[in-house]
């Protein structure tokens, strides 16, 4: 049997998590949520479910991965087995199934971002009509070669392998991700009428306290902003040593990955405000409202290039993730080697993605379908698997070895019980309000 690949070092273990967790939720989603749901105070709950919440996610699908150092499917089969019940392997394909459901339409997005990073750098962006040149594109034929790219990228790093291909790309792509947000922030928050947008993220509407709404959206971005779904982060998991300390990853994990959305608000809105647009336009956001500023911008050439660099970085760390997961379950089911496996899973994506391409109404179904069930239920399946399925003891030793800092019985009892009946939650909200 192939010796397993390790990361070799905490930093590069995190730094690859960090690069996974950041994406394009953090860059579009984040800034519009903080100012729709009151400003400062959105980030009262946020703060709370991303670092209790977030943090026990994130310990939880570590430690999966590391106890059975296989990816979900392997974990979740043998788990089954010990209890002597059928349907491990199917059971146990849904979270690299969901994940892989993730990657086809993630990367037809990322395909549009690499096609308004080359406008932008070839200058093309300064003379194209932005409002219609994007519905025009959206849902196109043009948009597969652009899809193909961003599969081959995730594709050859991939290949490489952990060390030399996923942890080495994430300790490249993730400090110039954060020096460019840090250069374009302070760009942004130079421009005349700027502060309006500081405003907008930091003034408290205390009566946003609240609402419902708030804290629903609250629990939602905070879920899947570190990405728990039950595969990419349990494979990344099962890269670690033993010696690793997990409880203290995690958590730098979410805190790092929370800053990352912060500076992102804080390149958007001050910008969005500058120039007079909407905040709260959403998806166009990238797409619609950025590019418009840059083309009034002073060398907004220049900045958007920067800009949609930034956001490939962050969505391309995400992107290996999102591969890894499924060619990790194939590998642990097959004699097939990683560039085999890679290019496999990869080819048979990219054609069941076509169809995403070139229909945005079944784009938008897929996307929810998968958002909105399939990878809760595959977090909450490892979930069950991790805390039902097992002894408690078991458990804490696996979470403890090598922590600095020891959970007790009560962070089993809040993981078994508390969390998992808020991961039960987050599906049939996102059920209710459409996707949270």
């Amino acid at each position: 049997m192939k010796k397993r690949e390790h990361f070799t070092s905490r930093a590069g273990f995190i730094i690859s998590c960090i690069g996974a967790a950041v994406g394009l939720g953090n860059i579009w989603m984040f800034p519009y949520r903080l100012g729709q749901n009151g400003g400062a105070v959105f980030l009262i709950p946020y703060f709370i479910f991303v670092l209790v919440l977030g943090s026990v996610g994130l310990i939880t699908e570590f430690a999966f991965g590391r106890s059975a150092e296989a990816g979900s499917l392997t974990g979740i089969k043998n788990a089954f087995e010990r209890k002597k019940l059928k349907g491990g392997l199917l059971v146990g394909a849904i979270p690299a199934i969901g994940l892989a459901g993730v990657f086809m339409f993630y990367n037809v997005v990322v395909g549009w971002i690499i096609k308004y990073f080359t406008l932008s750098a070839t200058g093309e962006l300064s003379s194209i009509d932005i409002n219609s040149y994007f519905d025009n594109f959206a849902g196109s034929k043009e948009t597969i070669i652009w899809n193909v790219i961003a599969i081959f990228i995730a594709l050859i790093i991939v290949i490489v392998g952990i060390n030399k291909g996923i942890e080495k790309a994430n300790k490249i792509i993730m400090p110039m991700l954060f020096i460019i947000f840090i250069l374009l922030a302070i760009r942004s928050l130079s421009l005349p009428g700027s502060i309006e947008g500081v405003k907008y993220l930091l003034t408290p509407k205390w009566e946003y306290l609240f609402k419902v709404n708030t804290w629903v959206m609250a629990l939602g971005q905070a879920f899947f902003t570190v990405s728990l779904n039950g595969c990419g982060m349990v494979v990344y998991g099962s890269y670690i040593r033993r010696d690793m300390d997990i409880p203290r990853s995690a958590l730098a994990t979410a805190i790092l990955d929370t800053m990352s959305a912060l500076l992102a608000s804080f390149v958007i809105m001050p910008a969005v405000f500058a120039f007079g647009l909407d905040p709260m336009s959403g998806p166009p956001l990238l797409f619609i409202t950025l590019p418009t500023i840059f083309k009034s911008m002073p060398a907004g050439g220049l900045i958007s290039t920067l800009f949609f660099l930034s956001v490939i970085f962050a969505a391309v760390s995400s992107s290996i993730n999102m591969l890894e997961g499924p060619v990790e379950a194939l590998m642990s089911q097959s004699k097939l080697s990683r560039k085999k496996a890679t290019i496999l899973i990869s080819i048979i994506l990219f054609v069941l993605s076509i169809p995403l391409n070139l229909n945005m109404d079944l784009f938008n179904k897929f996307s929810d379908v998968i958002t909105i069930v399939v990878s809760p239920l595959a977090a909450l399946i490892v979930l069950i698997v991790f805390y039902f399925m097992r002894d408690k003891e078991e458990v804490l030793n696996e979470i403890n070895m090598g922590a600095k800092r020891k959970v007790n019985n009560k962070f089993i009892i809040f993981a078994k019980y508390g969390f998992t009946s808020i991961t039960i939650l987050v599906i049939i909200l996102g059920i209710i309000y459409g996707g949270i």
